[in-house]
């Protein structure tokens, strides 16, 4: 089969509405729409998410088609966020895509976002440098944390995963007990910045060797705030940064540590993260570290592809369009989705 020339990709899983245009694995437009509306509420609200979408993608995708420098009927298939996410908000850019499929009489491309999210290290960029296959993936967001040993472009074996929280809700659910704004992830890692990490400990949770557990950790912090409010009602204030370093390097200490446990196994040579909370500077910087010392390559998305956006949709629907993986008209969203 010819490669695809054009792709449309639309990604509206969240609370982003996203539309991206890829020639071959080269980036022509990525335009995010964000929701505001939802930092008055300290979380997403799946109905305004949905109704936020429907006012969002139009704009955004004619945007997106005319900063790529392109006409419309020049796309060669249209790739779309099937699952996990929120149902309605998957269902505005599912419709969307079979819509305007039909209309052009394209192929359209249902992608997994969790696989999208991996994938992204496959989209161009300037050192021309990509993880080799088999490789093993953390990845790590608001709604999910997984390792994942990823043996091509199109087959994933999830190894661990969370059995309650993602690493994500643990960030933000803590920066909301810090009296910190939605969404508290790049705030805790801001404020962390200044801090001493080994202020405070916290819990590391007994779990299985590849899968993670992030409640007990929320709770503990709760407790512990609590306790040292009654004690100093200027507690947070006084302490903020160094709660936010210590903080952080448990949660990454407990992600990688995992991460070299399977690197252990599977012995690939090749470890990546990628995710919302892949954006985060300690983290980042990590993980660089652990692979010096496990002799391994390591690869980070550019902060651009951290997030959720339409290029990566882009990238793994390229894939997909390679493998002749085909969707149609039948084609329904899914709100949990295995990777």
């Amino acid at each position: 089969m010819t490669l695809p020339s054009l792709i449309l990709a639309i990604e509206s899983s969240c609370d982003d509405t996203s539309a991206s245009v890829l020639r071959n694995n080269e980036v022509l437009s990525n335009l995010v729409a964000g929701q505001k509306i939802h930092e008055q509420y300290g979380g997403v609200v799946p109905e305004l998410a949905s109704r936020a979408h429907q006012a969002n993608i139009l704009p955004v995708v004619h945007q997106a088609i005319k900063e790529a420098n392109i006409s419309i009927n020049q796309l060669d298939a249209i790739a779309f966020t099937k699952g996990p996410g929120l149902l309605g908000s998957l269902l505005v850019g599912t419709s969307f895509a079979k819509g305007l499929a039909w209309s052009l009489n394209i192929p359209l491309i249902e992608v997994n976002h969790m696989q999208a999210h991996i994938l992204a290290h496959f989209i161009k960029n300037e050192n021309d440098a990509y993880p080799d296959f088999p490789f093993i993936c953390l990845t790590v967001s608001g709604g999910h944390t997984q390792l994942v040993l990823v043996k091509s472009a199109i087959e994933f074996e999830l190894i661990g995963q969370t059995i309650d929280d993602a690493v994500g809700e643990a960030y933000d659910k803590t920066a909301k007990l810090l009296g910190l704004p939605y969404p508290g992830g790049p705030l805790i890692d801001k404020y962390a910045q200044k801090g001493n990490p080994n202020a405070f400990g916290w819990p590391t949770p007994d779990v299985g060797k590849f899968e993670f557990s992030f409640s007990g950790i929320k709770t503990s912090v709760l407790y512990f705030l609590q306790k040292q409010v009654k004690l100093n009602p200027n507690f947070i204030q006084e302490n903020l940064e160094d709660i936010c370093a210590s903080l952080q390097h448990h949660l990454v200490k407990i992600l990688l540590t995992k991460l070299a446990l399977a690197e252990k196994k599977y012995q690939t040579k090749n470890l990546a993260i990628a995710g919302g909370v892949s954006a985060n500077s300690h983290l980042r910087t990590s993980l660089t570290i652990l692979g010096e010392k496990l002799g391994a390559k390591t690869f980070i998305p550019k902060f651009e592809y951290c997030t959720d956006n339409a290029a990566m949709i882009g990238i793994a629907g390229r894939e997909l369009f390679k493998s002749g993986s085909f969707s149609n008209l039948s084609s329904k969203p899914t709100a949990r989705l295995a990777v």
